[in-house]
Parts: structure tokens; sequence; C-alpha cells
């Protein structure tokens, strides 16, 4: 009877768990091949764009110039932007990091979030407005182990503080290079100053819905239920905002007041992302001495920072338009004849290569099982151990150690000496062999008396006896 009760119960929870399985992958499947349907679709658009730039600089006969440009590279410099990109890649992971290692349980791993970063700057390159980004990381942080609430409040703070990090870096460079801005360029700088602008109010308005998100909630509710009513959206579309809207509207605030109770490691995420961004600003600089031409590396930051703002308010790919008319806008005093060369190395360092390094890093999982924190702690603790076992050795030497201490692992243990029973009295003139070691142990009993100048006597007259023999 007992053996009939418990099959029951095991084929339940075995199709449970199957149905719910197959159901999570069947969406993350669909949800990644309708990323990459959006790649595609961008990849065939960018060639395109090739075309009629390489066409361009034919018709206008600047393609000779172009090919002269090219041949005197510096690849030195050229090999440095490479590697100041990677430092972009690897502040993103750390910026990540930085957002889990709080929690000791976290099923995420260091490889997890490398696929996580590189499928943000894959898709943030390759599909307009960077639609595609979003969807992809979290498709991986689920995939880690994350349920989809815990991993869309994830990247959602990740994405404030990215944001937050571009109008930050803006502002600073506004205020130290805003007078260089308005002696190049004139009124014209009331454009960057408008991109910052608006990227104020972008932020503005994703920190208004993090900190309030119950007016948040019912003017979604409002605008979707118009929308609906005009026939603006279909009642499929609707059911899934309305749920969005209801559902994870909560749970990126809920993640945002935790994640913000943590100054330190807000802050401390935020010097992360403005290091990253340095890392991408910073290209011009590189490319230019590349050139050889002279390079102010903090106006190149400032021109950076104003181009990134440019290119994200752009809905194409890559922000295509955008980046051509902002780089010879703002690069072309400093590049002069090198122009279309400099955008060209430019643009393969910032958006092409990066995206052929990023594509083989998306598939990358963490199987240890064991989480970041205690990775971390596990890490810190030996680090530690070593050193105050450095330190307990060093005294312990001089003398100086505890009796009784104990030594951390790899350092010197010290242990107490046993107290040895009272041996019995050893006979006058007994030799005791201890490990190869020869000591005379003396009697309890008193020493006959010797008389030692009679011995001495005696040996002077042996010494002048001539039948003494001498070997």
């Amino acid at each position: 009877m007992a053996d009939e009760l418990k099959k029951p119960k095991k084929k339940v929870a075995l199709k449970v768990s199957g149905a719910a399985t197959s159901k999570a992958a069947a969406e993350d499947a669909e949800a990644d091949k309708e990323s990459m349907g959006q790649v595609r679709k961008s990849l065939v658009f960018l060639a395109g764009v090739v075309i009629v730039y390489i066409a361009y600089l034919v018709f206008s006969g600047q393609f000779d110039e172009f090919i002269t440009s090219l041949t005197g590279v510096d690849l030195g410099w050229i090999v440095a932007g490479v590697v100041c990109f990677l430092f972009y890649y690897v502040f993103g992971v750390l910026a990540y990091v930085l957002s889990v290692i709080a929690d000791p349980d976290s099923p995420v791993g260091i490889r997890d979030l490398m696929s996580v970063e590189a499928s943000g700057v894959f898709f943030m390159r390759l599909t307009p407005n960077g639609a595609a980004a979003p969807p992809a990381q979290i498709y991986r942080l689920t995939r880690a182990g994350l349920s989809v609430g815990q991993a869309s409040a994830l990247n959602f703070t990740r994405f404030v503080l990215y944001e937050a990090g571009e109008g930050v870096f803006a502002a600073i460079m506004l205020l130290f290079c805003g007078g260089y801005f308005y002696e190049q360029f004139g009124d014209v700088t009331l454009i960057g100053v408008f991109l910052f602008g608006f990227k104020v109010v972008q932020v503005g308005a994703v920190l208004f819905l993090c900190l309030f998100p119950r007016p948040v909630t019912a003017i979604g509710n409002w605008a979707l239920r118009l929308a609906n009513r005009h026939g603006w959206i279909k009642d499929d579309k609707y059911k899934k905002y309305y749920e969005v809207v209801n559902t994870q509207v909560a749970e990126f605030s809920a993640a945002f007041k935790g994640a913000s109770k943590n100054v330190g490691e807000m802050c401390a995420t935020m010097i992360v992302t403005l290091c990253q961004l340095g890392c991408m600003y910073a290209l011009p600089y590189f490319v230019l001495r590349a050139f050889g031409e002279p390079a102010d590396l903090m106006i190149c930051l400032a021109s950076g920072s104003m181009l990134e703002l440019l290119i994200n308010a752009i809905p194409l790919p890559g922000g295509t338009g955008g980046a051509e008319v902002g780089f010879a806008y703002l690069f072309k005093g400093m590049f002069g004849q090198h122009l279309a060369a400099g955008f060209v190395i430019w643009r393969a360092v910032e958006y092409l290569l990066p995206v052929l390094i990023a594509a083989p890093c998306m598939g990358m999982r963490s199987n240890s099982g064991i989480s970041i924190n205690r990775r971390w702690h596990g890490v810190w603790d030996r680090f530690t151990g070593g050193i105050n076992g450095f330190i307990e050795t060093g005294s312990f030497k001089s003398g100086a150690s505890k009796s009784g201490a104990r030594a951390p692992k790899g350092g010197v243990t010290v242990k107490p000496k046993a107290k040895r029973k009272p041996a019995a009295p050893a006979v006058s003139g007994a030799t005791v062999t201890t490990r190869g070691t020869k000591t005379v142990v003396k009697s309890s009993a008193p020493a006959p008396k010797v008389d030692i100048e009679a011995k001495i006597a005696a040996g002077k007259a042996a010494a002048k006896s001539p039948n003494t023999n001498t070997r």
C-alpha cells in the first residue's frame, strides 16, 4: 500500500517540473531567437551602410588619401586602444559582480556575468537603441539560476546606474571643458547641452519609476486601457504589457531600493561605471596618437562623451548617421586630413571589434555552484591567514611567540612541552644516548674525591723518564 502511494506522487512531481522547465526553456529560446533575428536585420543594414561609405570615398576623390593615411598608422597605439577597450568589458563585468557579491546564495558566477556583459555589448551595437540587449541579458541571468523577476530587477538596477553614469560623466566633462566647446563650436554647444539635458530627464524618469512605483503603475494602466480601447495595441500585447506594468515595475522598484540601502556598494559600482565609460570615451586619443597627431586626453574624453550622447539619441543600430556626423564635427580639427581614416579605425575599435569579441563569450557558463560571495570570502580568508601566518612566524623566530598560540595553516605551530616523569637515579658515569646525542647523566651519589696535584706530578715524572715509549 505504501509503495502504491509513493509512485503517483513521484510521477506528478516529475510532470509538473518537466512542464515548467520546458515552458521556461521555450520562452527563453524564443526571446533569444527574436533577438538574433533583429541582429540579422541590423547586419544587412550595416553592410549597406559600409557600401555607401566606400562609394562616398571613391566618388568624392578621398579614397587615395584614405589609403595613404592608413599606411602611415602606428600599430602600437592601435593595440593600446584595443587594450583600453578590453578594460571597458572588464569594468562592465566588475560592475555586475559588485551587484551580486553581497548575496552568499546567489547562483550567478563570474563566467555567467561575463556572458551577460558580452550580450550587452553585442546586442547594444547591433539592434536599434540596443533594444535586444536587456532581453538577452535577462535570458542569460535566468539560465544561471535566477528567476525572471530577479534577473529583470538585477539588469534594471545595472541599467539605471549605467545611464546615471553617462549623465555624471557628461556633467564632469562640461564642467571642466565647457569653455573649450564654446570657443570651438560657439552656439552649437547648445546641442551638447540639450543632449545632456535629455540624458538628465531620461535618468530622472527611471529614478521616478524606481522610487514611486504606485503612480507609475496607475499611469501605465490608464495608458494601456486607453490604447487598447482605441485599438492602438492588440489584446495579446495588452496582456503582456499589463503584466509588465503591474508586476515588474514593483520588482524593479524593490530591487533598486534594496540595492540603494548599501551606499558603499552603490558608490563603488558608480566609480567602476565611470571608469568603464572613460575607457570607451578615450579611444579617439589613441587613434590620434596612431596618426602622429597631438592629442589632449581630457578634450578627447569630453568629445567622446558628447559623441556617445548623440549616438544614443539616434534610433538606428550603433547610432548610424549620428556617429559619422558627430565624429566629423567634433574631431575634424584634431584629425585634419586623416579624418576619414581616423573614423574608420575608431569605428572598428569601438564598434566592430567588440562585436567579434563578444560573440563567442555569450555562451560562457559557470558550473562550480559556489557563489561569488563565498569565493571572495574564501580568497580573503586565505590572504589574511597568510599575512597572519607570516607575522606569527616572524615573532616566533624572534622569541616573541606566545605559548600555546595556534598558527594559521601554512605557518609554524608551536606545541607546549609535555611533562616528563622523573627518571630513576642513574649510575655514576653512565652514558645515555638519545637520537644520536651523547649525554652524560650524573649520579645522585657523591663522586669520590681525586688528588689532582698527585696526578699532575706523576704525569711529569713519567714524561721525564727515558724508558717511556712514545707512540
